[in-house]
């Protein structure tokens, strides 16, 4: 085996922030392993350097050899901790052989991995499966025919198990998501960082054409450099009857999952471990004040530290773990929603009040479960000015309120136009008017009458003299797909209807606990 790049190698001298190493490492690139379908699998290998047996963490995914900062963060430091790490691009990308096909054939190559494995010198047994993202579907896929019996654990970060969900909650479709993990994984199949640069450019430059032209079948090319047939089936499936094939099951061994407030998909991961928690499974949740992408960044210190607890076998001080907002506290808990909360409904609206929704100057998306460079908790000012943006605030608060949980909005609402939107927002608006995002969610109209807005989960204090707001739209565009106000398909339409929407009352459903 190789010794490290000078870079890992001067990562590893000043870089130093967590556990001190263990072994020095050393590491083989390119290994081929055969796939199910005989394709060979290229897969890197991280190893101590010691003569002990050590376990073996496997990451599997699109984008896992694509050098820095995985190589760092999942092959180094773990490798230095007394484990083989192994990174495999799955089939059709990073030079592995066959045709890429998301979601699709992850099972049955993991599974196939495992055998490779099996046949190692090295191999002790012990199975791991870690990683981030598209690498959480992996381990899950790996769950769903035969788990492998050395299989030990699971740790699942910042990830998703239902690619439906994934891009279509709430009814409309999740475009930048689309957009830019579809460069994520669409660009994996160039081994060069050049031409993945060459992406990044190409996307950003096409953006506004893909985001803002009809039809969009013939708009978003360009961001690409050409049709991606997988974009266009995620585009024109919205029946959950489709996705059917990409259903994977919960793995069968220890697990810690982890995600962000503002990750992409926090629900899911909540919903897992709900899953895994009823069924009396080893589990643990860790959520932070984190997006998709600062979970591996600021947060990687708790984040490094869970994995690596569940890695070794330790049990972890935490059943759960969520950072509360407001306060900037880390709070332990026994589990998720934690016991003992009370539900209140609080009215929001109690006029009648309306807002004009223009598809051909939408609503922007500021702020939350985004990929750009709004994405997070922001200060919501510049989106609560816009005319089709309605504000409902509550008094100053004589004492603190914590919510904890999940958060709904019912609103009694109807549109003027064939199909409509609501997007609804919960904010902390400090003393000096300052307003930032909590949680948020859309729903599609389907009636006049009440429609259930889902807002997620959170753990979020509002200090005394803050203000608690309910902000509504008709939108929050890229990152759900605009409605047309025409109920056309959305890969096709060309025309745009504004809509006119009326809400007759609003109120926020959601569980506290009081100091």
């Amino acid at each position: 085996m190789d010794r490290l790049p000078l870079l890992l190698r001067l990562m590893r001298r000043r870089a130093r922030n967590g556990p001190p190493p263990r072994y020095d490492v050393r590491r083989e690139l390119a290994l081929t392993v055969p796939g199910a379908d005989g394709s060979a699998l290229l897969t890197d290998h991280y190893a101590p350097v010691t003569d002990k047996p050590c376990p073996t963490v496997m990451l599997r995914a699109p984008y896992i050899r694509s050098g820095f900062p995985w190589d760092w963060l999942y092959g180094v430091l773990f490798a230095e901790q007394g484990f083989h790490v192994l990174m495999q691009s799955s089939r059709g990308t990073g030079g592995s052989g066959g045709a890429f096909d998301a979601w699709r054939n992850e099972g049955p190559d993991g599974r196939a991995t495992v055998a490779w494995i099996r046949e190692q010198d090295w191999f002790t047994g012990e199975l791991y499966t870690l990683g981030p993202s598209y690498t959480a579907y992996t381990q899950a896929a790996l769950a769903t025919t035969d788990p492998p019996p050395e299989w030990r654990g699971a740790v699942m970060q910042v990830g998703h198990t239902d690619p439906h969900d994934f891009f279509w909650a709430g009814g409309a479709f999740g475009l930048e998501r689309a957009l830019v993990g579809g460069l994520a994984l669409f660009g994996q199949t160039s081994l060069t960082m050049g031409a993945l640069l060459r992406g990044i450019v190409r996307l950003r430059l096409g953006l506004r054409k893909a985001t803002h032209d009809l039809p969009l079948l013939d708009a978003y090319p360009p961001a690409f450099g050409g049709r991606r047939p997988a974009f266009e089936e995620w585009l024109t499936h919205p029946e959950p009857e489709w996705w059917r094939a990409t259903a994977v099951a919960d793995p069968p061994v220890p697990t810690s999952l982890c995600t962000g407030w503002w990750d992409l998909v926090p629900g899911q991961v909540i919903d897992h471990y709900t899953r895994l928690r009823d069924a009396g499974r080893d589990v643990d949740l860790l959520i932070g004040p984190w997006t998709h992408t600062s979970a591996l960044e600021q947060g990687w210190h708790e984040v490094f530290a869970q994995a690596l607890r569940r890695l070794r076998g330790e049990p972890s001080p935490y059943a759960v773990r969520v950072h509360v907002g407001g306060r900037d506290e880390w709070r332990d808990l026994p589990a998720w929603p934690p016991p003992g909360l009370t539900e209140e409904r609080q009215k929001m609206i109690v006029e009648e009040a309306r807002f004009r929704y223009d598809p051909a100057d939408p609503t922007p998306s500021i702020g939350g479960a985004l990929q750009s460079t709004t994405q997070g908790q922001v200060d919501n000012a510049e989106l609560e000015k816009r005319a089709d943006v309605l504000v409902f605030t509550g008094e100053p608060l004589a004492e603190e309120l914590t919510m904890m949980g999940p958060v709904r909005c019912e609103l009694d609402a109807s549109t003027t136009a064939a199909s409509g939107d609501l997007f609804a927002r919960v904010c902390d608006v400090d003393p000096a008017g300052r307003s930032v995002n909590v949680c948020d969610g859309l729903s599609r109209i389907s009636a006049d009458g009440p429609t259930l807005v889902d807002l997620g989960h959170t753990a979020h204090a509002w200090r005394p003299g803050h203000r608690l707001r309910l902000l509504v739209a008709g939108g929050a565009h890229p990152r759900y797909l605009r409605n047309y106000g025409t109920g056309e398909p959305p890969a096709t339409a060309t025309r745009m209807v504004a809509t006119e929407t009326t809400l007759r009352a609003g109120t926020l459903i959601f569980y506290t606990e009081r100091r």
